[in-house]
């Protein structure tokens, strides 16, 4: 039976110059009662527009649907529902949890009240009484220290603690139907696997209906019971999930699943040491006396040694708040450390900065990391201006452009800004930027996690070319065991600022020693 059905639904928008853009083409698909049903594909596929569309959340009038949509939700057409009906729906009927919890979760109020709050608007309870509901509905998604947790602040959780929190508003009033838009994108592999058990529990308890909205095809297989596959604004392809994955149809799809078979090294490794660190600590100040001297420290990274051979790829593994990022950034001296770092068996601490050049670091979010008043010749020519003065106006421009072209780019991109390219466009220009100065070692800090699992694939594709064809040594930080597998020679997983395991590719992945790297590794499969 199903409790929600979609038939014909087209979503457009009104540019600011007068022309439509169609986001969501002629789509139809229902939802069973207590059935999960996943929506998957890539960033502009239309998979949000078409969720948030459910309960009225576009911004009407600039959106608008086709004359023959219909979203249809127990025998009403949530399209032509008034503003009340939608009020009383919305948290009530149907609940919706959102990707990003910190964005969603008011910054100025404890979360106990922002619970409470949807728990007296929906079931005009008492203050006092929806607060004992708000407790329960912490202690059932799993927070510890429930009682203590009503008093936080959202910024006091952590990404993992914000997202439980959000779960527990969209449950509140026991809704018929839950959509949760990219719930476990942000998310550490091990807290992803708690969130989606969670989901699937809950569902059962409650016998909910589930609409979860995801790029990546194989966090959708681990929840879903069936899934339609969206690009371009249409469904290409809907089945059960066995059937998508055994017998996919559509060459889309088959592409998505291919995403994640992306193992390839090729590079051959030297006996020529490129790195070595020894008891590296990085300890950031916790409580300062009035004086200012420090009573209390967080050990972000404590006493780690570490030793790296040419042409090698060091993957380095953990959870947020493990340290792998500190690490990273310490070995170009962004941060303040104890201890030795060696390059080349040259102290850092010793060498002059065009030497130190021969470290570049590529970062997470390449459109923070990209200056937005420079246009993209001037971002990658940065460093030839600082380190090779020596140069002429057009030798840099031909070195610019050659590497422009070895990362994929076109010579007519060089005058664009970086608002202008995608996020995997985005990513490959911050590549060229740290690889104009022919470094040995680049360090990769997150480089795909926040790209589309298909963008992904071409990225670490186009890294594992470049060591091939340079003989670079990579350091290769993430949280991805599926992309530390593809990358890496050898492998440390990381723990409270700690190296808790180290080994090879084969040793970790078909043998790990730790409990921790264990986890790890089942949340990934």
């Amino acid at each position: 039976m199903s409790i929600l059905e979609v038939k014909h639904l087209s979503i457009n928008f009104r540019k600011k110059n007068g022309d439509i853009f169609p986001a969501v083409k002629d789509i139809s698909f229902n939802l069973e009662q207590g059935e999960i049903l996943g929506i998957v594909g890539e960033s502009g596929s239309g998979k949000s527009v078409t969720a948030l569309s459910v309960l009225g959340l576009l911004p009407y009038p600039k959106a608008f649907h086709g004359p023959n949509s219909i979203i249809e939700y127990q025998g009403k057409n949530l399209l032509t529902a008034s503003d009340a009906e939608l009020r009383e729906i919305r948290g009530g009927k149907i609940g919706f949890i959102f990707q990003e919890p910190m964005s969603s979760l008011n910054p100025l109020h404890r979360i106990g009240k922002q619970i409470a709050e949807t728990i007296v608007i929906h079931q005009h309870l008492s203050l006092k009484e929806a607060n004992r509901k708000a407790l329960k509905l912490l202690i059932k998604v799993g927070i510890k220290n429930a009682k203590e947790r009503m008093k936080a602040f959202p910024h006091e959780l952590s990404g993992g603690q914000r997202q439980r929190v959000m779960i527990a508003m969209a449950i509140a009033n026991r809704p018929d139907i839950l959509i949760a838009d990219e719930p476990t994108t942000a998310l550490d592999v091990t807290i992803q696997k708690q969130i989606i058990d969670l989901l699937i529990k809950l569902q059962k308890q409650l016998n909910m209906s589930i609409i979860f909205i995801s790029h990546d095809l194989q966090v959708i297989r681990k929840i879903a019971d069936r899934v339609c596959v969206m690009k371009d604004g249409k469904i290409v392809e809907q089945n059960r999930v066995s059937e998508i994955f055994e017998h996919p149809q559509e060459s889309y799809t088959k592409t998505l699943i291919s995403s994640h078979n992306i193992l390839n090294k090729l590079n051959k490794e030297s006996d020529k040491n490129i790195l070595k660190i020894n008891n590296l600590n990085v300890w950031f100040p916790l409580k300062k006396n009035f004086w200012g001297k420090c009573l209390e420290y967080i050990k972000a990274v404590n006493g780690i040694s570490i030793n790296l051979s040419k042409g090698q790829t060091l993957g380095i593994v953990g959870e947020s708040g493990s340290g792998k990022s500190t690490l990273g950034q310490s070995i170009v001296g962004l941060n303040k450390y104890s201890g030795d770092i060696f390059i080349n068996n040259q102290n850092i601490k010793e060498i002059t900065s065009q030497e130190r050049a021969s470290v570049q670091i590529v970062f997470q979010d390449p459109y923070n990391a990209l200056n937005p008043r420079m246009n993209i010749e001037e971002i990658v020519r940065e460093g030839l201006d600082i380190h090779h003065k020596e140069l002429t106006k057009e030798q840099k421009y031909r070195l610019v452009t050659e590497v422009m072209q070895e990362v994929g780019l076109k010579e007519s991109d060089l005058k664009k800004y970086p608002h202008e390219f995608s996020g995997g466009q985005r990513q490959r220009i911050a590549i060229a930027r740290a690889l104009i100065l022919k470094p040995q070692l680049l360090i990769l800090d997150e480089p795909t996690s926040a790209l589309d699992v298909t963008i992904q694939a071409q990225v670490l594709k186009l890294l594992q070319k470049i060591q091939n064809e340079r003989h670079l040594t990579y350091i290769f930080i993430s949280h991805d065991m599926n992309a530390i597998k593809a990358m890496s020679d050898k492998i440390a997983v990381m723990k409270d600022g700690k190296i808790i395991e180290l080994g090879s590719r084969d040793e970790i992945f078909n043998h790990p020693q730790q409990e921790y790297t264990q986890k790890l590794i089942a949340a990934a499969v």
